[in-house]
């Protein structure tokens, strides 16, 4: 049954490779153009070390809040988000999982849709780690400081359990 009330959603996203602002801003246009989805804000762009994998180019992350209506469920959303890194030259490969925190072109993870709570063999909401990532959490304070994710947790409080530095716009962690 499409949904008929729209539900907010975050979207996470990095590049490390070519022109990352210019990655960011496609894959932003790319999301707003999808059927049943709205942007309504987009943080700053945030200059970030590597997690896991040190030995690579910084990130560029940012965070989006967008509306979905319609039949934009979570994993429709998911399957579009996918497409979209496709189309930007993202090749994901299942058989390399040492690859999973390298340096890719376009990465979008949804992080929330609404107040779901699901785990799926595709989804997993809210994102499993999220609240253990500062290049997440700053740029989504930006645009929801009052946010409280399903668990309970305010993002203050979250932000507050993690180490992080941030400098203008670059964290460090």
């Amino acid at each position: 049954m499409p949904n008929r009330q729209a539900v907010e959603a975050f979207i996470c996203l990095g590049s490390n490779m070519g022109d990352t602002d210019g990655n960011l801003a496609r894959a932003v246009e790319a999301i707003a153009a999808l059927d049943g989805v709205t942007v309504k804000a987009v943080s700053g762009v945030y200059r970030t070390e590597p997690q896991e994998k040190k030995e690579q180019a910084w990130f560029a992350n940012q965070v989006l809040c967008v509306s979905c209506i319609g039949a934009m469920d979570p994993e429709s959303l998911l399957t579009s988000l996918l497409n979209i890194e496709s189309s930007m030259g993202r090749c994901r490969n299942s058989s390399a999982p040492e690859d999973r925190f390298g340096p890719r072109v376009i990465d979008l993870d949804l992080l929330l849709f609404g107040d779901v709570v699901m785990e799926s063999e595709k989804l997993i909401l809210p994102h499993p780690r999220m609240q253990q990532r500062a290049f997440v959490l700053v740029p989504l304070r930006e645009i929801a400081p009052e946010l409280t994710f399903p668990d309970g947790k305010t993002l203050v409080q979250a932000l507050n359990a993690l180490q992080y530095r941030l400098e203008g716009d670059q964290i460090w962690q």
